[in-house]
């Protein structure tokens, strides 16, 4: 059999800007050790950005900065998937030979120098005139470039590198700073008058001194002096190196080189994200996103390309303590044709998940399993604390509006009733598309259901460009609401949509959406995954609720939507046993008892259904019943201090005083620094037993 095995990568275009800030604590160079310190300062120190030096320095292992550098490279590998990086192998070809043409005639390497940093970031010239020899000019290069407006540059310029004085290094001239009589070796005039060094300079070499005035080809100089164009110029070819590179990877490379496996953490790709917060009946707030994936990698085997993506998400309050946590995974398995039909597409992924009031940090980490590659979104939300109150969503703009009647009970990310808006994080959308429309307003009183208007005011580039206004009653009962607009008459530019409800004179809310209309008549949407989630009165969302109550300590609350959840489903395990922490908590033994003794004898009962329920038995005084429970605790699970304690404890309290000692010396052997056990232990041999 012939098998073949490869990675296929997919790019998609996509525009990202979610920030993120860089912690401190950084290091200095002089700390890091010898082979990084050199790559820092002398290998990479005219094309690292300052984000990638700030998170540098603050790596603590060189195992982290190992894999930060092979980050680093990675992200400017221009055919990333093959086995050459060419803009590395030209980077350290530049290198070299900066420091063989240009160290000769000075004491230092010629990367240092001037004409080694310019061809570093610039690589070789067009061209390059020589002026040498002659005693009335210094020794000079003029160096041209031409074709690199894509890094903001002119068309054409010219870079002038003089030997100062006549000895040395050659420089870089600075029109304006050292003026076309730093060219002379013998000028005696006005130093402030450039117009007659000039003059001096043309007569005796004319090319030298037409590029004195100006780097930049045809600009023309005012009042006598050089323009500061040519000195913008030199600063912003010291940024090129930071022109087209998203440095993103690195804040994240800081962020998660703890919380993903290192063969991930060098290998950040970028995303577009979306997160909105809408009210699925009866009151509950979910939170819908999207991650929109511009860079995909595929495996091949025979005549399929197939990948594994695994998801983590995780919920935390403003003191980093999980209030929600979830795992999940697509695998997607393609033919070529498939392939093909979606090469040129992004990936998006529709995800939501119930979330109880308060606010958070939320965050979602996606791996590709084959490829090692990972991705990340980071948000603060906010999810209403009460549900009762007269409220309005953010704006939801979208390219496309699938009716799902069929499952119009079931719930999917971005459905609002029967319908499914299908939006990018972007907003882009084409002249000939509609737009879209879906938002919520909860808690409206029928007062305002009857009188109240919405008001729609579209803004280009901040003008007002339409509005108009719809009675509420217009719009079918409910908290959805959708209105759909031509965009035939919009021209390509940036907006603003405010949606606004009104009760006569009066603003009660508003919220806005920017969007972009692009003049590009066709763009590829993405290829969603999308799942199907059980109707609003499916009890794992009551389920789901009373975990994050529970984890955020509001243990009552908590107590009732998981009795809710197991009323609905009393034959769930996992209902049970979270069910039963909670009761043990609020030292409810009995309703503990109550729920799990029907699950005892199930062929896999997890840990925590043993020591809750032995834990309930041990507090009613139940001793035996507890001991026997404990014992099929380490039978299945080993032993471990925590169980062989509670078994000492019941021991001793009925009075078999040789077994809770076997107990907790065993429990000791594990774990010898339980110093009331020791206590425990010493009045046990001092009893004659």
């Amino acid at each position: 059999m012939n098998i073949i095995k490869k990675y296929i990568l997919i790019l998609f275009i996509s525009l990202l800007a979610f920030p993120l800030e860089v912690s401190s604590g950084i290091q200095s160079e002089g700390e890091l050790p010898p082979r990084f310190k050199n790559w820092l300062e002398q290998e990479v120190n005219y094309i690292i950005t300052p984000i990638e030096k700030e998170v540098f320095l603050q790596l603590q292992t060189d195992r982290e900065r190992d894999f930060f550098i092979e980050a680093f490279w990675k992200h400017r590998d221009p055919t990333s998937g093959t086995p050459a990086n060419e803009f590395k192998e030209e980077h350290y070809r530049r290198i070299k030979h900066a420091n063989h043409q240009f160290g000769r005639s000075v004491p230092w390497p010629g990367w240092e120098t001037d004409r080694g940093r310019i061809y570093i970031i610039l690589g070789e010239p067009r061209g390059v005139d020589r002026h040498t020899g002659d005693s009335e000019i210094y020794n000079s290069e003029v160096w041209f470039y031409q074709g690199l407006t894509q890094y903001g540059l002119p068309a054409g310029f010219n870079l002038v590198f003089f030997q100062k004085d006549g000895v040395g290094e050659y420089v870089l001239y600075s029109p304006s700073a050292d003026g076309p009589q730093a060219l002379l070796t013998s000028y005696f005039g006005d130093q402030g008058d450039y117009i007659q060094a000039f003059k001096t300079l043309k007569k005796i070499n004319p090319t030298l001194a037409k590029v004195s005035f100006s780097l930049i080809p045809g600009e023309s100089s005012l009042y006598g002096r050089p323009s500061l164009a040519s000195d913008m110029l030199i600063q912003n070819i010291y940024t090129v190196p930071q022109k087209e590179l998203k440095d993103k990877y690195a804040q994240k490379f800081l962020a998660y080189k703890d919380k993903v496996e290192v063969e991930y953490s060098a290998n950040y790709i970028d995303n577009d994200s979306s997160i909105k917060i809408l009210q699925n009946p009866p009151g509950v707030y979910f939170v819908h996103y999207i991650v929109e994936i511009m860079k995909f990698s595929m495996q091949q085997y025979q005549d399929k390309y197939s990948t594994h993506l695994k998801i983590n998400g995780n919920v935390s309050d403003s003191e980093g303590n999980t209030i929600y946590q979830y795992e999940g995974s697509i695998s997607i398995e393609l033919d070529e044709d498939q392939l093909k039909s979606i090469a040129y597409k992004p990936f998006a992924i529709y995800d939501m998940f119930p979330l109880i009031a308060g606010s958070y940090k939320f965050s979602v980490i996606i791996k590709n399993e084959v490829s090692k590659e990972f991705t990340s979104v980071e948000k603060d939300i906010i999810i209403p604390k009460d549900d009762s109150a007269l409220g309005m969503s953010s704006l939801v703009l979208g390219y496309k509006m699938d009716q799902v009647s069929s499952e119009a009970q079931n719930l999917k990310a971005f459905k609002l009733g029967s319908f499914q808006i299908l939006h990018q994080p972007k907003n882009i959308f084409r002249p000939q598309d509609t737009l879209f429309l879906a938002f919520q307003i909860t808690s409206l009183s029928s007062d305002l259901r009857q009188k109240g208007q919405l008001k729609y005011e579209f803004f280009k580039d901040d003008e007002p460009f339409l509005n108009f206004t719809r009675k509420v009653n217009q719009y079918e009962g409910g908290v959805n609401f959708k209105h759909e607009f031509s965009l035939q008459e919009f021209p390509p530019g940036y907006y603003r949509l405010q949606v606004g409800l009104w009760d006569g004179e009066q603003e009660i809310l508003s919220e806005e959406e920017n969007f972009g209309i692009s003049s590009v008549s066709a763009f590829p949407r993405p290829w969603i995954h999308t799942k199907t989630l059980p109707p609003p009165d499916h009890p794992v969302y009551s389920f789901l609720l009373g975990k994050q109550l529970f984890s955020k300590g509001e243990v009552n609350k908590a107590q009732a939507r998981l009795e809710e959840a197991f009323q609905k489903k009393p034959g769930s395990l996992d209902f049970a046993v979270n069910l039963a922490q909670v009761y043990s908590v609020l030292k409810k033994h009995h309703q503990v008892k109550q729920v799990l003794m029907a699950f005892s004898d199930v062929s896999e009962v997890p840990y925590q259904l043993y020591f809750l329920l032995g834990k309930s038995h041990q507090a009613l005084g139940e001793f035996d019943q507890a001991i026997t429970v404990y014992n099929k605790a380490l039978s299945h699970y080993g032993i471990n201090s925590s169980l062989l304690n509670s078994i000492g404890e019941c021991y001793y309290r009925l009075g078999i005083w040789d077994e809770a000692l076997a107990a907790w010396e065993k429990s000791l052997e594990i774990n010898d620094h339980q110093p009331d056990v020791e206590e425990k232990v010493i009045i046990l041999k001092k009893k004659d037993i």
